[in-house]
């Protein structure tokens, strides 16, 4: 996927008092730090131009900007995150990006933006602890009539649909086991990941190259023979967070 900006947000250092799951300790702070400038940097490398947008002190999640609105290149929606303690964050993205894009906002049900997987016109949508049916029932209202398809994937296991299923271009998917055989993906080409590996499917394409988290050799390997450029992260103290190299931006 071609993009030429994204918005993205310096962690506060109220970070380690986010929302997770992980058993793996606090976050080091300016380790974190080091790994989002490093980050931003792959993406300029790409040629992306950033937003950077202030620290959010009082939402420690709200560096995991992807959560918070889905981007086309026609419009953005503007969520209404699964965790209400993240719907204070809505304000602070939806007023840079009404600079690029028109704004759909929903009102109706929980969807946060990791759940949303876009592929051309169809949109698959994780329907998972923070995303539910009235959710996507909402998002579809606003895309349907730009042409837009949606298509529901319940999750048994991740966070979000992104945390197990990331498309990675020329129809080919990067999914785990668990979600490999789900109809929806027939047509697709997919590269399957053990369970093992789970954190390495939240592998994000940029302009012709793949950033993917570091300590997974052999998902490295797999996505090595798509003959793209691979930008290798460390992105261990967003895991800890159930944080990914998806949700530290929103692509356009």
């Amino acid at each position: 996927m071609h993009f030429t900006k994204a918005i993205v947000r310096c962690p506060a250092a109220s970070c380690g008092a986010g929302l997770t799951t992980a058993q793996s300790g606090a976050p080091d702070y300016a380790r974190t730090l080091t790994q989002f400038q490093a980050y931003c940097d792959a993406f300029r490398s790409l040629g992306v131009e950033l937003i950077e947008l202030p620290t959010l002190d009082a939402f420690p999640d709200g560096h995991f900007v992807e959560d918070v609105a889905v981007v086309t290149a026609e419009f953005a929606v503007i969520t209404r995150p699964g965790a209400p303690a993240r719907r204070g964050e809505i304000d602070s993205i939806a007023t840079p990006l009404a600079a690029h894009r028109s704004l759909l906002p929903m009102h109706d049900g929980r969807l946060d933006g990791g759940d949303v997987m876009q592929v051309d016109k169809r949109f698959y949508i994780g329907l998972s602890g923070r995303t539910d049916a009235a959710g996507i029932a909402a998002f579809e209202a606003l895309v349907a009539p730009h042409g837009y398809t949606v298509e529901a994937i319940p999750l048994e296991a991740g966070l979000h649909l992104k945390s197990v299923l990331n498309y990675l271009g020329d129809d080919v998917l990067l999914v785990t086991e668990a979600l490999a055989g789900h109809r929806a993906f027939d047509g697709f080409r997919r590269i399957v990941i053990d369970t093992a590996d789970e954190y390495a499917c939240n592998t994000l394409p940029v302009n012709g190259a793949l950033l993917t988290p570091a300590g997974y050799p052999r998902v490295h390997e797999k996505i090595a023979a798509l003959d793209m450029p691979v930008h290798v992260l460390d992105a261990s103290e967003f895991h800890k967070m159930d944080g990914g190299l998806t949700c530290l931006s929103l692509r356009f």
